[in-house]
C-alpha cells in the first residue's frame, strides 16, 4: 500500500524541485543581470527617487538606502527570492487542485449513481480503484436492500391474503353454528373443531406480522446462563407432541448425557423450536424426525434430520437470508415468512456458534454447532480422568 501512490509521490517532488530551481534561476538572473548588472548604477537613484516622493531630499534618500537596503541586501535578496518560490509554487500546485477536483467530480457521479466507471490520472490509479470498489460495494448493498425490502413486501401481501381466507372460513362455519342451533351434534363438533383450526391458523398468521416488526425494530439482547441441552430438546418434543401426531409424525431424541451450554435458554429454545416447526412442516407424514446432540471436540453438535422434498443445492445458500422461503406456495400453507431460520441463524451465530442445512433425497438434515460450556467441559475431563483410574485399578 506505501508504493501505490509512489508516481503521485514523484511527480509532486518533481514539481517542487522545479519550482525552486525556476526560482532560484530567475532570482539570479534578475540579481546579476539587472540589478548588480544593467542596472547597478540605475536601480540605486530608482529607489532613491522613490523614496523621495516620502518628502525626503536627495541625501536623506541617499543615506536610508544604504542603511536600510545596502546593509540589509542579503535579507532583501531571500525575500525576493521566497516571493518568487511562492508565485511559482501557486503556479505548480494548481495540478494538485485539478487532482482534487477531479476526484470530487467522480465522487459526485458516484452519488448520482452514474453507471460510468472512474477514471483518473494514471498517477491517482490506485484512488480510483478504491473509488470504483467504494460504488460497487455501495451498488451491491442498494440493490440488496431493494431485495429485501421487495421480499418483505411480498410477503406481506402473501400473509395478508391468507389472512382473509381462514377469516372468512371462521366467519362462515361460526355463522352456520349461530343460525342452526338444531344442528346435528356431529356436524357441530367438525364445523366447531374445523372454527377452531382455522382461528388458531389466523393466530400464527398475525404472529407473524408481529415477528416481521420485531425482526426489524429490535436488535436480538441475549441473557446468558447455563442451559442442559439434553432436556431443553426432550422438553421440546414433548410440547409438540400434539402438532407431531396431527401430521403423523413421530420424534425420535438422541442425545448425550449433561450437554451443557453457556448461553440464553428462551432464545436457545427458539432455534430449536424454528428448526423442528421447519422439519414438521416440510416431512412426509408418517415419517420421522430425527433429533440428535453428542459432544464433537470442544462443541456440542445438535441435529435436526426429516424426510421429505429435498431443498435444491442452489437454494441451501439462501435459505437463511431474511424472508427467504423456499417454495412460495407450500409456504403460504404452512404459514412461513422466511424469518424462522434468518432469526435461528442471528441467534446461533451471537452464541458463537455456527449452523448449516444440508439437503438430499434421502432427508434434509439442519446442524448447529454450539461452544461446550467451561463447567461442562471441565466435568467430562474429569469423567475421562476417572474411566482411566478405574480402568488402572482393574488392570492391578
Amino acid at each position: 500500500m506505501k508504493n501505490n501512490y509512489r508516481k503521485l509521490k514523484w511527480e509532486l517532488m518533481l514539481r517542487t524541485l522545479l519550482v525552486t530551481a525556476l526560482a532560484l534561476g530567475i532570482g539570479y538572473v534578475i540579481v546579476e543581470l539587472l540589478v548588480d548588472g544593467l542596472l547597478q548604477n540605475g536601480f540605486p537613484d530608482l529607489v532613491i527617487h522613490l523614496l523621495m516622493f516620502f518628502d525626503l531630499s536627495y541625501d536623506e534618500a541617499n543615506t536610508l538606502y544604504g542603511t536600510v537596503f545596502m546593509d540589509h541586501k542579503d535579507l532583501f535578496l531571500a525575500g525576493g527570492f521566497m516571493i518568487l518560490f511562492l508565485v511559482f509554487f501557486y503556479v505548480a500546485i494548481s495540478k494538485v487542485t485539478h487532482y482534487l477536483d477531479d476526484i470530487g467530480h467522480e465522487i459526485d457521479h458516484i452519488l448520482n449513481d452514474s453507471d460510468v466507471p472512474v477514471t483518473l490520472e494514471p498517477e491517482l490509479r490506485p484512488i480510483a480503484e478504491k473509488l470504483n470498489t467504494l460504488k460497487m460495494t455501495l451498488k451491491r448493498r442498494e440493490n440488496a436492500a431493494v431485495e429485501s425490502e421487495q421480499r418483505k413486501n411480498d410477503i406481506v401481501v402473501f400473509l395478508a391474503h391468507d389472512l382473509k381466507t381462514p377469516l372468512t372460513s371462521t366467519i362462515a362455519y361460526l355463522t352456520m353454528l349461530d343460525e342452526q342451533p338444531d344442528m346435528d351434534p356431529g356436524e357441530r363438533a367438525k364445523y366447531t373443531h374445523i372454527a377452531l383450526e382455522k382461528s388458531i391458523r389466523l393466530g400464527e398468521l398475525i404472529s407473524e406480522f408481529f415477528e416481521i416488526t420485531r425482526f426489524n425494530l429490535q436488535d436480538i439482547v441475549l441473557e446468558k446462563s447455563p442451559v442442559n441441552l439434553s432436556i431443553m430438546l426432550e422438553q421440546l418434543a414433548d410440547e409438540s407432541y400434539a402438532v407431531l401426531a396431527d401430521k403423523k409424525l413421530t420424534c425420535s431424541i438422541h442425545t448425550d448425557d449433561g450437554l451443557v451450554v453457556f448461553g440464553d435458554p428462551d432464545k436457545l429454545a427458539r432455534v430449536f423450536d424454528n428448526l423442528l416447526r421447519n422439519a414438521i412442516a416440510y416431512s412426509y407424514p408418517g415419517t420421522n424426525i430425527d433429533i440428535q446432540a453428542y459432544r464433537e471436540m470442544n462443541t456440542i453438535v445438535i441435529t435436526f434430520s426429516n424426510q421429505g422434498d429435498p431443498i435444491p443445492q442452489q437454494k441451501l445458500l439462501s435459505i437463511f437470508e431474511k424472508f427467504y422461503r423456499v417454495d412460495n406456495a407450500r409456504s403460504s400453507q404452512t404459514g412461513g415468512a422466511g424469518l424462522g431460520l434468518s432469526i435461528a441463524k442471528e441467534i446461533v451465530e451471537l452464541h458463537n456458534g455456527t449452523i448449516e442445512a444440508a439437503s438430499s433425497r434421502a432427508c434434509t438434515k439442519f446442524t448447529v454447532r454450539l461452544p461446550r460450556h467451561q463447567e461442562e467441559q471441565e466435568a467430562g475431563a474429569a469423567r475421562k480422568k476417572g474411566l482411566r483410574k478405574f480402568d488402572s485399578g482393574k488392570g492391578q
